[in-house]
Protein backbone atom coordinates (compact mmCIF):
# COMPACT_ATOMS: atom_id res chain seq x y z
CA UNK A 1 0.00 0.00 0.00
CA UNK A 2 1.35 3.43 -0.97
CA UNK A 3 1.87 6.19 1.59
CA UNK A 4 -1.03 8.16 0.01
CA UNK A 5 -3.52 5.35 0.56
CA UNK A 6 -2.19 4.70 4.06
CA UNK A 7 -2.66 8.36 4.97
CA UNK A 8 -6.16 8.36 3.46
CA UNK A 9 -7.09 5.25 5.43
CA UNK A 10 -5.83 6.86 8.63
CA UNK A 11 -7.96 9.95 8.01
CA UNK A 12 -11.06 7.82 7.35
CA UNK A 13 -10.52 5.83 10.55
CA UNK A 14 -10.03 8.99 12.60
CA UNK A 15 -13.20 10.52 11.17
CA UNK A 16 -15.05 7.35 12.11
CA UNK A 17 -13.84 7.68 15.69
CA UNK A 18 -14.70 11.34 15.92
CA UNK A 19 -18.06 11.13 14.12
CA UNK A 20 -19.40 7.62 14.65
CA UNK A 21 -22.55 6.64 12.82
CA UNK A 22 -25.59 6.18 14.96
CA UNK A 23 -28.22 8.04 16.90
CA UNK A 24 -26.20 11.26 17.07
CA UNK A 25 -26.38 11.72 13.28
CA UNK A 26 -30.08 12.65 13.22
CA UNK A 27 -32.49 14.67 15.30
CA UNK A 28 -35.78 12.80 15.61
CA UNK A 29 -39.23 13.38 17.06
CA UNK A 30 -41.07 10.58 18.86
CA UNK A 31 -44.76 10.90 19.57
CA UNK A 32 -45.96 9.13 22.73
CA UNK A 33 -49.70 8.60 23.16
CA UNK A 34 -50.92 7.28 26.53
CA UNK A 35 -54.56 6.65 27.38
CA UNK A 36 -54.43 7.76 31.07
CA UNK A 37 -51.89 8.49 33.77
CA UNK A 38 -51.43 5.79 36.38
CA UNK A 39 -48.30 4.13 37.86
CA UNK A 40 -48.15 1.10 35.55
CA UNK A 41 -48.49 3.05 32.29
CA UNK A 42 -46.22 5.83 33.58
CA UNK A 43 -43.59 3.17 34.36
CA UNK A 44 -43.90 1.77 30.84
CA UNK A 45 -43.34 5.25 29.39
CA UNK A 46 -40.26 5.81 31.55
CA UNK A 47 -38.84 2.43 30.56
CA UNK A 48 -39.30 3.26 26.87
CA UNK A 49 -37.54 6.63 27.17
CA UNK A 50 -34.72 5.13 29.27
CA UNK A 51 -34.10 2.45 26.63
CA UNK A 52 -33.80 5.07 23.90
CA UNK A 53 -31.47 7.12 26.10
CA UNK A 54 -29.24 4.09 26.62
CA UNK A 55 -29.30 3.64 22.84
CA UNK A 56 -27.92 7.14 22.27
CA UNK A 57 -31.07 9.25 21.99
CA UNK A 58 -30.85 12.03 24.56
CA UNK A 59 -33.79 14.39 25.04
CA UNK A 60 -32.85 17.96 24.15
CA UNK A 61 -29.88 16.80 22.10
CA UNK A 62 -31.06 14.51 19.33
CA UNK A 63 -34.60 13.47 20.25
CA UNK A 64 -37.76 15.40 21.07
CA UNK A 65 -40.64 13.63 22.81
CA UNK A 66 -44.17 14.79 22.13
CA UNK A 67 -45.96 13.18 25.12
CA UNK A 68 -49.75 13.30 25.02
CA UNK A 69 -52.23 11.87 27.56
CA UNK A 70 -55.76 11.19 26.30
CA UNK A 71 -57.29 11.25 29.81
CA UNK A 72 -59.36 8.18 28.99
CA UNK A 73 -61.16 9.94 26.13
CA UNK A 74 -61.19 8.14 22.76
CA UNK A 75 -61.98 11.32 20.82
CA UNK A 76 -58.91 12.92 22.37
CA UNK A 77 -56.83 9.84 21.50
CA UNK A 78 -57.93 10.16 17.86
CA UNK A 79 -57.01 13.87 17.82
CA UNK A 80 -53.57 13.08 19.27
CA UNK A 81 -53.00 10.45 16.59
CA UNK A 82 -53.93 12.89 13.82
CA UNK A 83 -51.63 15.54 15.29
CA UNK A 84 -48.69 13.12 15.20
CA UNK A 85 -49.40 12.39 11.56
CA UNK A 86 -49.68 16.11 10.80
CA UNK A 87 -46.30 16.73 12.45
CA UNK A 88 -44.84 13.76 10.55
CA UNK A 89 -43.07 12.41 13.64
CA UNK A 90 -40.35 9.82 13.05
CA UNK A 91 -41.88 7.15 15.31
CA UNK A 92 -44.95 6.72 17.49
CA UNK A 93 -45.03 4.89 20.82
CA UNK A 94 -48.52 3.98 22.01
CA UNK A 95 -49.26 2.93 25.57
CA UNK A 96 -52.47 0.88 26.02
CA UNK A 97 -55.01 -0.50 23.55
CA UNK A 98 -57.26 2.54 22.81
CA UNK A 99 -54.39 4.88 21.95
CA UNK A 100 -52.76 2.14 19.88
CA UNK A 101 -55.98 1.68 17.90
CA UNK A 102 -56.25 5.43 17.33
CA UNK A 103 -52.71 5.71 15.97
CA UNK A 104 -52.93 2.56 13.85
CA UNK A 105 -56.11 3.95 12.27
CA UNK A 106 -54.39 7.29 11.62
CA UNK A 107 -51.28 6.12 9.78
CA UNK A 108 -50.02 3.15 7.80
CA UNK A 109 -46.56 4.60 7.16
CA UNK A 110 -45.11 6.03 10.39
CA UNK A 111 -43.59 3.20 12.49
CA UNK A 112 -45.66 2.44 15.60
CA UNK A 113 -44.32 0.60 18.64
CA UNK A 114 -47.10 -0.51 20.98
CA UNK A 115 -46.87 -1.30 24.68
CA UNK A 116 -49.23 -2.44 27.46
CA UNK A 117 -51.69 -3.99 24.98
CA UNK A 118 -53.40 -7.18 26.14
CA UNK A 119 -54.56 -8.61 22.79
CA UNK A 120 -52.87 -6.93 19.79
CA UNK A 121 -54.47 -9.32 17.31
CA UNK A 122 -57.99 -9.11 18.75
CA UNK A 123 -57.71 -5.30 18.88
CA UNK A 124 -56.92 -5.24 15.15
CA UNK A 125 -53.43 -3.81 15.59
CA UNK A 126 -51.41 -6.61 13.96
CA UNK A 127 -52.16 -9.57 11.70
CA UNK A 128 -50.44 -12.01 14.06
CA UNK A 129 -47.99 -11.88 16.95
CA UNK A 130 -45.36 -13.73 14.92
CA UNK A 131 -45.68 -11.62 11.75
CA UNK A 132 -47.36 -8.28 12.55
CA UNK A 133 -47.33 -6.92 9.00
CA UNK A 134 -47.69 -3.23 8.23
CA UNK A 135 -46.05 -0.53 10.32
CA UNK A 136 -46.80 -1.88 13.83
CA UNK A 137 -45.01 -4.04 16.39
CA UNK A 138 -44.17 -3.86 20.09
CA UNK A 139 -45.00 -5.66 23.32
CA UNK A 140 -48.08 -7.18 24.93
CA UNK A 141 -48.96 -7.14 28.62
CA UNK A 142 -51.13 -10.25 28.39
CA UNK A 143 -51.54 -11.25 32.02
CA UNK A 144 -50.62 -14.63 33.51
CA UNK A 145 -54.26 -15.08 34.57
CA UNK A 146 -53.80 -18.75 35.53
CA UNK A 147 -51.12 -17.84 38.06
CA UNK A 148 -53.15 -14.89 39.32
CA UNK A 149 -56.14 -17.12 40.04
CA UNK A 150 -53.86 -19.64 41.80
CA UNK A 151 -52.44 -16.83 43.94
CA UNK A 152 -55.90 -15.64 44.98
CA UNK A 153 -56.85 -19.13 46.18
CA UNK A 154 -53.49 -19.65 47.89
CA UNK A 155 -53.98 -16.47 49.94
CA UNK A 156 -57.77 -16.69 50.34
CA UNK A 157 -58.87 -20.30 49.77
CA UNK A 158 -62.44 -19.48 50.83
CA UNK A 159 -63.09 -17.45 47.67
CA UNK A 160 -65.99 -18.83 45.63
CA UNK A 161 -67.31 -15.60 44.11
CA UNK A 162 -64.77 -13.27 42.53
CA UNK A 163 -65.74 -9.71 41.67
CA UNK A 164 -64.17 -8.17 38.56
CA UNK A 165 -64.49 -4.46 37.74
CA UNK A 166 -63.71 -3.61 34.12
CA UNK A 167 -64.41 -1.10 31.35
CA UNK A 168 -66.86 -2.77 28.99
CA UNK A 169 -65.74 -0.43 26.19
CA UNK A 170 -62.06 -1.47 26.18
CA UNK A 171 -61.03 -4.41 24.00
CA UNK A 172 -58.12 -5.23 26.29
CA UNK A 173 -60.47 -5.45 29.28
CA UNK A 174 -62.90 -7.73 27.47
CA UNK A 175 -60.02 -10.00 26.50
CA UNK A 176 -58.85 -10.09 30.12
CA UNK A 177 -62.37 -10.79 31.39
CA UNK A 178 -62.68 -13.76 29.03
CA UNK A 179 -59.42 -15.22 30.38
CA UNK A 180 -60.43 -14.61 34.00
CA UNK A 181 -63.79 -16.33 33.56
CA UNK A 182 -62.15 -19.35 31.92
CA UNK A 183 -59.45 -19.73 34.57
CA UNK A 184 -61.80 -19.01 37.49
CA UNK A 185 -64.24 -21.67 36.28
CA UNK A 186 -61.44 -24.25 36.23
CA UNK A 187 -60.89 -23.54 39.93
CA UNK A 188 -64.53 -23.58 40.97
CA UNK A 189 -64.91 -19.81 41.24
CA UNK A 190 -67.81 -17.78 39.89
CA UNK A 191 -67.03 -14.38 38.36
CA UNK A 192 -69.35 -11.53 39.35
CA UNK A 193 -69.02 -8.74 36.79
CA UNK A 194 -69.13 -5.02 37.57
CA UNK A 195 -68.76 -3.16 34.25
CA UNK A 196 -68.05 0.58 34.04
CA UNK A 197 -67.78 3.07 31.19
CA UNK A 198 -65.56 5.69 32.85
CA UNK A 199 -63.47 6.29 35.97
CA UNK A 200 -66.33 8.00 37.84
CA UNK A 201 -68.25 4.74 37.73
CA UNK A 202 -65.55 2.72 39.50
CA UNK A 203 -66.53 3.62 43.07
CA UNK A 204 -70.23 2.71 42.71
CA UNK A 205 -69.23 -0.45 40.84
CA UNK A 206 -67.00 -1.48 43.74
CA UNK A 207 -69.80 -0.75 46.24
CA UNK A 208 -72.19 -2.87 44.17
CA UNK A 209 -70.00 -5.92 44.84
CA UNK A 210 -70.26 -5.66 48.64
CA UNK A 211 -72.12 -8.67 50.02
CA UNK A 212 -71.98 -10.42 46.65
CA UNK A 213 -68.32 -11.47 46.43
CA UNK A 214 -65.57 -13.02 48.55
CA UNK A 215 -62.74 -11.12 46.83
CA UNK A 216 -62.17 -8.57 44.07
CA UNK A 217 -59.72 -8.80 41.17
CA UNK A 218 -58.79 -5.84 38.99
CA UNK A 219 -57.45 -6.75 35.51
CA UNK A 220 -55.06 -4.55 33.52
CA UNK A 221 -57.88 -2.10 32.86
CA UNK A 222 -56.73 1.48 32.37
CA UNK A 223 -60.02 3.07 33.44
CA UNK A 224 -60.32 1.09 36.67
CA UNK A 225 -56.64 1.33 37.63
CA UNK A 226 -56.80 5.11 37.22
CA UNK A 227 -59.44 5.10 39.99
CA UNK A 228 -57.89 2.28 41.99
CA UNK A 229 -57.90 4.18 45.30
CA UNK A 230 -61.70 4.13 45.39
CA UNK A 231 -61.72 0.32 45.06
CA UNK A 232 -59.17 0.06 47.88
CA UNK A 233 -61.40 2.15 50.16
CA UNK A 234 -64.45 -0.05 49.54
CA UNK A 235 -62.45 -3.25 50.09
CA UNK A 236 -60.87 -2.01 53.34
CA UNK A 237 -64.19 -0.72 54.69
CA UNK A 238 -65.82 -4.09 53.99
CA UNK A 239 -62.82 -6.36 54.59
CA UNK A 240 -62.86 -7.78 51.07
CA UNK A 241 -59.45 -8.99 49.77
CA UNK A 242 -58.40 -7.01 46.70
CA UNK A 243 -56.04 -8.46 44.09
CA UNK A 244 -54.46 -6.77 41.08
CA UNK A 245 -53.06 -7.78 37.71
CA UNK A 246 -50.20 -5.27 37.86
CA UNK A 247 -47.53 -4.93 40.55
CA UNK A 248 -47.76 -1.11 40.62
CA UNK A 249 -51.24 -1.40 42.17
CA UNK A 250 -49.94 -3.31 45.21
CA UNK A 251 -48.29 -0.27 46.87
CA UNK A 252 -51.58 1.53 46.26
CA UNK A 253 -53.47 -1.00 48.38
CA UNK A 254 -53.95 -4.37 46.68
CA UNK A 255 -53.13 -7.45 48.76
CA UNK A 256 -50.95 -9.00 46.08
CA UNK A 257 -50.17 -9.34 42.38
CA UNK A 258 -48.12 -11.69 40.27
CA UNK A 259 -47.57 -9.81 37.06
CA UNK A 260 -45.19 -8.27 34.60
CA UNK A 261 -43.00 -5.31 35.47
CA UNK A 262 -44.32 -2.43 33.34
CA UNK A 263 -41.04 -0.53 33.47
CA UNK A 264 -39.25 -3.53 31.99
CA UNK A 265 -42.04 -3.94 29.43
CA UNK A 266 -41.54 -0.31 28.39
CA UNK A 267 -37.79 -0.84 28.11
CA UNK A 268 -38.40 -3.84 25.89
CA UNK A 269 -40.60 -1.70 23.62
CA UNK A 270 -37.87 0.96 23.59
CA UNK A 271 -35.27 -1.59 22.53
CA UNK A 272 -37.56 -2.59 19.66
CA UNK A 273 -37.91 1.08 18.69
CA UNK A 274 -34.12 1.37 18.52
CA UNK A 275 -34.01 -1.50 16.05
CA UNK A 276 -36.61 0.24 13.89
CA UNK A 277 -34.71 3.53 14.01
CA UNK A 278 -31.68 1.62 12.73
CA UNK A 279 -33.66 0.41 9.74
CA UNK A 280 -35.41 -2.80 10.80
CA UNK A 281 -38.90 -3.37 9.40
CA UNK A 282 -41.65 -3.52 12.07
CA UNK A 283 -43.73 -5.75 9.77
CA UNK A 284 -41.30 -8.63 10.34
CA UNK A 285 -40.59 -8.03 14.04
CA UNK A 286 -42.70 -10.37 16.23
CA UNK A 287 -44.70 -8.83 19.06
CA UNK A 288 -42.82 -9.66 22.25
CA UNK A 289 -43.97 -10.88 25.68
CA UNK A 290 -42.16 -10.21 28.96
CA UNK A 291 -41.55 -13.67 30.40
CA UNK A 292 -40.18 -12.86 33.83
CA UNK A 293 -42.91 -12.17 36.38
CA UNK A 294 -42.82 -10.43 39.76
CA UNK A 295 -44.71 -11.28 42.93
CA UNK A 296 -45.42 -8.28 45.16
CA UNK A 297 -47.45 -8.47 48.38
CA UNK A 298 -48.75 -5.89 50.83
CA UNK A 299 -48.96 -7.14 54.44
CA UNK A 300 -50.74 -4.05 55.74
CA UNK A 301 -53.46 -4.26 53.09
CA UNK A 302 -53.88 -7.97 53.73
CA UNK A 303 -54.45 -7.30 57.43
CA UNK A 304 -56.93 -4.48 56.74
CA UNK A 305 -58.85 -6.71 54.31
CA UNK A 306 -59.05 -9.68 56.66
CA UNK A 307 -56.54 -12.14 55.21
CA UNK A 308 -53.19 -13.50 56.36
CA UNK A 309 -50.41 -13.93 53.84
CA UNK A 310 -49.14 -17.55 53.94
CA UNK A 311 -45.44 -18.09 54.67
CA UNK A 312 -44.76 -19.72 51.26
CA UNK A 313 -46.12 -16.61 49.53
CA UNK A 314 -43.99 -14.29 51.69
CA UNK A 315 -40.86 -16.37 51.12
CA UNK A 316 -41.07 -16.36 47.33
CA UNK A 317 -42.26 -12.75 46.99
CA UNK A 318 -39.93 -10.40 45.10
CA UNK A 319 -41.16 -7.52 47.25
CA UNK A 320 -43.01 -7.40 50.58
CA UNK A 321 -44.58 -4.09 51.53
Amino acid sequence: MTRFWMNLLTVVLLLGLVCPAGAEDKNITVGISQIVEHPALDAARKGFIDALKDGGYVEGKNVTYDIQIAQGNMATANSIAKSFVGKNVDLIHTIATPTSQACVNATKTIPIVISSVTDPVGAGLVKSLEAPGGNVTGTTDRSPVDRQMDLILEIAPQVKRLGVIYNSGEDNSLASLKQIKEEAAKRGMEVVEAPVSNSSGVFPAAKSLVGRVDAVHIPTDNTVVSAFDSVVKVCIDNRIPLFAADTDSVPRGAVAAVAIDYYRLGRQSGEMALRILKGENPATMPVEVLKDLKLVVNKQSAEKMGVTLPDPVLKRADQVL
